[in-house]
């Protein structure tokens, strides 16, 4: 027998309560699909995306509803306080008489107070809880509303029935206008909002709408503040500088590439055409043999160089270059630096000119390849016969290294580029000097990575000086 035939006959053999109560318990159908309808409701509740303008206009008008309340109590406040006054002069003036009828006054004495009914009490009344239980012990009277008033007298406790329907009826008819005019704003509110969504949001649907279009071929879309007022406008002002800066990271990196194919085609197409000319006659030919090792060698070794400078700039720009720190005398640097420079052209002169010792903290092969840079850009661009000068001094705290040659200079256009990555003046393109053009930005970034400066101060046919300004050791 099957399990469902096994339940069948249990159930059949199930005294007629327990029938009753599985029926209307939770094996009632009616129940089950009770409980597949909310189910499925709150999971569709659960996914429902509301537009932003529906959830604005639904809050706003929440909180116009939550104000009703509290606007209900100032203005009943304020209309309890504009009637106080009276009757609390005639509450004094009615203190002040005897009661015609023993304990309680009469009618009579009573025309022409706001009271209904006053008399006098057998005891005081000492505490807030007492006062406060007297004055609402006797709220509604025959269909009246009304509230004791205590106060001390010298023959004992006071009271009387302040009748305040008057009063309650002007609350009612204040708390319904504010309520059916807060159910028009809301109303109102939630009909126009569309309106809302032109006028305030339109810059939201702008920035999603930009956004969703962006890619490498339209970065220069901007969002459009036209009609935007406020945070809406500073935040797409924001997000349009943000783009500013994507594009110009975008486009340097984009021209980085494409600077460094183009050094790197150079020496190989050179290498590729020397092979070439090896395979046909390098074979016999001692003279074109030489000729060809020798400028594969060259541009072999020109393509390590630029290689290694890549590899630099690729680590800066990931954050991954590491300095290795210690504590040295940046006149040892300078000196070296200037043996080597001595050894490499012998057609310049070379002076190591002021010279201080001092005490800086920095990667010191950091530092010797900087200079090296310096050096190696100022023979360069120095005619033959001309001087270079290597100094090094303290000055306010600081270590100034500097490296003065007497060259062509550099023009007023070309000084707020010499930095960028790959760029060369069109004198020395003219010149054909050897160089990829990355020297200057690698300096820049030794630089700044020990905390200092870099300057420059050049004149056209005068020459050039180069100052890096690096911080004392415990200055």
């Amino acid at each position: 027998m099957s399990n469902m035939e096994e339940r069948q006959v249990q159930a059949e053999e199930w005294p007629l309560g327990e029938a009753e109560r599985c029926v209307q318990g939770k094996d009632n159908p009616f129940n089950r699909l009770s409980r597949r309808v909310h189910g499925w409701l709150a999971v569709g509740v659960s996914n429902l995306r509301l537009s932003l303008t529906l959830r604005i206009a639904m809050h706003y008008a929440w909180q116009l509803l939550r104000t009703t309340l509290p606007a209900m109590l100032i203005a009943a406040a304020v209309v309890v306080l504009s009637q106080w006054p009276e009757a609390s002069d005639a509450l004094d003036a009615l203190s002040l008489t005897r009661p015609e009828n023993g304990m309680i006054y009469s009618q009579s004495q009573l025309l022409g107070t706001p009271f209904d009914e006053a008399r006098m009490l057998e005891e005081r009344l000492d505490g807030l809880a007492q006062k406060a239980g007297l004055a609402f012990s006797e709220f509604e009277k025959g269909g009246q509303y009304r509230v004791w008033l205590y106060l001390d007298t010298a023959r004992g406790g006071f009271a009387a029935a302040w009748n305040v329907t008057h009063l309650c009826q002007i609350l009612t008819v204040l708390l319904w206008t504010l309520l059916l005019i807060d159910l028009y704003r809301v109303a109102y509110f939630l009909h126009r909002r569309n309106r809302l969504n032109r006028k305030v949001l339109k810059p939201i649907a702008d920035m999603a709408e930009t956004a969703a279009k962006l890619s490498a071929n339209n970065l220069s879309d901007r969002i459009s503040v036209e009609g935007a007022k406020n945070e809406l406008k500073d935040l797409a002002l924001v997000i349009n500088g943000m783009l500013d800066r994507i594009e110009l990271s975008y486009n340097s990196q984009k021209q980085f590439v494409s600077d460094a194919s183009h050094e790197l085609r150079t020496p190989i197409a050179v290498i590729q055409g020397y092979v070439g000319m090896l395979q046909r006659w390098g074979k016999t030919d001692p003279d074109v043999l030489e000729e060809g090792i020798g400028a594969i060698a060259q541009e072999a070794s020109s393509m390590k160089e630029l290689v290694e400078r890549l590899l630099f700039l690729a680590r800066h720009d990931k954050k991954t270059l590491l300095l290795e720190m210690e504590t040295f005398d940046p006149l040892e640097v300078m000196s070296e630096v200037h043996r080597e420079a001595q050894m490499l052209s012998s057609a310049h002169r070379f002076d190591l000119n002021p010279a201080q010792n001092a005490l800086i903290s920095g990667d010191k092969d950091m530092v010797k390849q900087l200079m090296r840079i310096l050096v190696d850009n100022a023979i360069k661009y120095t005619p033959e016969g001309g001087s270079i000068t290597l100094g090094v001094k303290k000055e306010r705290g600081h270590c100034l290294l500097t490296v003065t040659d007497t060259g062509e200079g550099i023009s007023a256009d070309d000084l707020t580029r010499i930095f960028d990555r790959f760029y060369r003046c069109d004198g020395a393109r003219k010149a054909q000097t050897s160089g990829h053009g990355l020297g200057l930005s690698i300096a820049r970034i030794i630089v700044s990575a020990h905390g200092g400066k870099l300057k420059v101060r050049s004149k056209v046919g005068a020459g050039t000086t180069f100052s890096v300004i690096l911080p004392l050791e415990n200055e």
